[in-house]
């Protein structure tokens, strides 16, 4: 059987470098471009794509299945797929000149590939050399440091439309000669392209690395950019148990918070709707916000129920960054803001639900535990709390962001971290709480609902 009348399998296995696979002559965009003209040709209920491991023709990629054809297509180009989409998925005519017709022999070339991967694999492992999995995990850091200096450094702004090393150099003030040598590791992640010495912006970095493009996200990971620093000194605080270079919110500098706010902006606006219909707001009349940040919660409850009235609590560097983003909402007339520390400030009283998104992580467990019991005090008989937060299964080794997130607060807290369902579920129930529940939705985080 057949849920579609074509059904594409595309190879895309990614090998070590200096191994041939289809990867590596370029898979991710011929997998793009067939997504993008189906699309396109309006086929998209009738030809499906998949993504696959190696389907053993690594010299000749990439490689393509077609099925119910039974039709293997080799050495396919992004230049190639308006043809193989208008005439084998629209006319159901074989690009012949593509297509692998002799079987004897496909099937001796595959089996050949598997011979000498077998053979290499067994060669490594009797050396008792690293996996190659493994060494690209160690390395990441190399990547990753490449990404964040060009957004620290504006790069994808200064190459706009198409510059020379040399221009981008002189924009934002770096060395020619390592200008060079930045922009073609740049390349090779596929974050920009070079024709005759000319550097180009690709679709990625356009859209969601410059400046003023569409999804510009480049204020909120200068967050990431700042955290490297703290990153750096893991050992040290496993060694010690808690930051090195941990700073109470006034005294960090300014362009800190503002791209801490930014990031949290983004994510939190991309989910903030989720969360509203997954909790339900109808019948809550007023909501108390506590570390609202940038008000999208807030402003995402008021927009899925008329009548509530929301109260995004923060400091005071934050605050009129929130207040920007409720009125541009148009909102402002049920998002209000207070400037307040949930440590040591008065909520107020009567809440229908009170809302703790990311706070507890950065909080020791006696301090969560007092900030529930404050939470119990102001909230209506009845009334909910809703905390959200990177939620650790029983054993705390996963979700994988969740634990790596623990890591981060200790890098970056003095006594903050990730913790267990269980561990929320003690607290609320110490407190008072009762009809405790976990809900988890798409997303590292999740939630713990509870009632007064």
């Amino acid at each position: 059987m057949e849920a579609y009348q074509y059904h594409v399998y595309v190879c895309n296995q990614k090998k070590p470098e200096g191994v041939p696979s289809c990867s590596a002559h370029g898979s991710d965009k011929l997998i793009d471009r067939l997504r993008a003209e189906i699309m396109k040709k309006g086929l998209g209920d009738s030809v499906q794509i998949t993504t696959c491991g190696s389907i053993g023709l690594c010299e000749r990629g990439p490689n393509m299945v077609v099925y119910p054809d039974g039709v293997w297509y080799s050495g396919v180009t992004v230049d190639d797929v308006p043809e193989i989409v208008s005439e084998h998925f629209q006319s159901g005519r074989i690009v012949e000149r593509l297509a692998n017709n002799d079987p004897a022999a496909m099937k001796a070339e595959i089996d050949g590939n598997k011979k000498r991967m077998l053979a290499a694999f067994k060669a490594n492992d009797a050396a008792g050399a690293l996996p190659d999995d493994l060494t690209q995990r160690i390395r990441g850091f190399q990547i990753s440091r490449v990404i964040l200096s060009a957004v620290e450094l504006d790069i994808f702004t200064a190459v706009d439309q198409k510059a020379s090393a040399k221009d981008v150099a002189g924009r934002v003030g770096i060395d020619p000669r390592a200008a060079e040598t930045f922009l073609n590791a740049l390349v090779a992640l596929d974050l920009l392209e070079k024709k005759e010495g000319l550097f180009y912006n690709t679709a990625l970095s356009a859209r969601y690395l410059m400046d003023g493009s569409p999804d510009d996200s480049r204020a909120g990971l200068m967050h990431s950019v700042n955290l490297w620093d703290r990153w750096s000194t893991l050992t040290e605080c496993i060694r010690k148990g808690s930051s090195m270079t941990y700073k109470e919110r006034p005294e960090r500098p300014k362009e800190q918070t503002v791209s801490f706010i930014a990031a949290m902006h983004k994510n939190a606006t991309l989910r903030a709707s989720q969360v509203a219909r997954a909790i339900g707001v109808d019948g809550i009349k007023k909501v108390l916000d506590v570390g609202g940040g940038s008000g999208a919660y807030s402003i995402a409850f008021a927009e899925a129920n008329q009548q509530l009235q929301a109260e995004v609590f923060d400091l005071p560097d934050v605050i009129p960054i929130a207040q920007k983003h409720i009125d541009k909402a148009g909102v402002s007339d049920r998002v209000k803001t207070r400037v307040g520390d949930f440590r040591k400030d008065e909520f107020g009283q009567d809440f229908d639900m009170i809302f703790i998104s990311a706070i507890c992580h950065m909080n020791s467990p006696q301090e969560n535990i007092s900030l529930l019991q404050k939470s119990f005090g102001v909230l209506s008989p009845g009334g909910r709390i809703v905390v959200q937060d990177f939620i650790l299964g029983p054993d705390k080794t996963s979700p994988l962001f969740a634990a790596l997130f623990a890591l981060n607060m200790l890098v970056g807290t003095r006594a903050g971290s990730s913790y267990s369902e269980q561990e929320y579920a003690e607290w609320l129930k110490a407190t008072g709480f009762t009809e405790i529940k976990l809900m988890r939705l798409p997303g590292p985080a999740a939630l713990m609902v509870a009632h007064r």
